[in-house]
């Protein structure tokens, strides 16, 4: 009795009945012999090998490329580390100058705003208000610091000259006018050194002690005044202590 298929389209034959159709043919070569021949053919040749391929000159390559891009982040890294550090240095050398600078400044500042003795290592022979014949006054107007012929006499601040030469029975004088306003005289002096103008600095020699002018031997007189003018002195151990002199 013959069959028919059922009215409709032919499907295709399903996976597993391809399979079993490819298995029963393999069964018949098999007895047929044909596997004999085939394994008395040459051997079936071996699959590529990885250098036939080209896949290990290609990962060779490829490492290769990783190790040159690894070197220079590396050398970039460095040159990075050590602009860094340059940099590093270089700030830290400015601030060390800019300090240096600033250091320099405030000592000068502090340097010009000091006071020092007119004789140094000298002490007071003769007091402020002392009272004698000698002067005009009656009382001595300043003090008198012992001192050689020839001694260095000093600026006791910063200021500038207003009067430099003869100053009658105070002999050779300068007189300072201080950078605070007031005035010191130096008297008796053997030589003077500086000029009328002439700006000079604490301890800045202003000339050699002497015994011109009115006097009965060489010593240096001091006066501090409110004004170039004889008659306006004051006290002038109270004044250098003021401003910091051990009188």
């Amino acid at each position: 009795m013959a069959y028919t298929c059922a009215t409709g389209k032919h499907r295709r034959p399903s996976r597993m009945q391809r399979t079993t159709v490819r298995a029963a043919g393999f069964a018949a070569l098999t007895t047929t012999g044909v596997m004999a021949t085939v394994a008395s053919t040459p051997a079936l040749a071996a699959e590529p090998t990885p250098e036939q391929t080209g896949l290990i000159p290609v990962v060779t390559a490829g490492e290769a490329v990783a190790e040159q891009v690894d070197d220079q982040v590396a050398v970039q890294k460095k040159a990075a580390f050590e602009e860094a550090a340059r940099e590093a240095a270089a700030k830290k050398a400015a601030e060390e100058r800019e300090a240096r600078v600033r250091a320099a400044r405030e000592a000068e500042r502090k340097r010009l705003n000091a006071f020092v003795l007119p004789i140094t290592g000298s002490y007071v022979s003769t007091g402020y208000h002392a009272s004698s014949s000698l002067w005009s006054s009656g009382s001595h107007t300043g003090i008198d610091f012992h001192a050689a012929s020839g001694t260095p006499v000093h600026a006791v601040g910063l200021g500038t000259v207003v009067e430099a030469g003869w100053g009658g029975s105070y002999g050779n004088q300068v007189v300072i006018k201080m950078n605070d306003g007031t005035y010191t005289q130096y008297g008796h002096l053997s030589s003077i050194g500086v000029s009328v103008g002439q700006q000079v600095t604490p301890g800045q020699q202003i000339g050699l002690s002497g015994a011109t002018g009115n006097v009965t031997g060489p010593h240096l007189h001091f006066e501090a005044r409110t004004t170039a003018e004889y008659g306006s002195d004051i006290d002038p151990v109270a004044y250098l202590r003021q401003h910091g002199v051990n009188v």
